[in-house]
């Protein structure tokens, strides 16, 4: 049996740094939605935080999307 540790390496970098990106998207959005929360909470407005929370979700979800594609197809 032969193990390809360069492959494997590569797998794991990949998936490593996926996995932060996508933490670090959510922790973004989550962010962006709590400061338009407390803007709102202080009778202000935050759009520009709600979109971008918005847009971190969608980044999200677009790039789970695209992995069980992957895997599926």
């Amino acid at each position: 049996m032969h193990i390809d540790w360069a492959a494997l390496g590569s797998v794991l970098g990949v998936s490593l740094i996926t996995t932060v990106a996508l933490v670090g998207l959510f922790a973004l959005g989550v962010a962006g939605l709590s400061k338009q929360e407390a803007a709102t909470a202080n009778g202000g407005t935050a759009p520009l935080a709600a979109v971008g929370a918005y847009a971190c979700f969608a980044l999200c979800v677009a790039a789970v999307g695209c992995g069980i594609f992957l895997i599926v197809g």
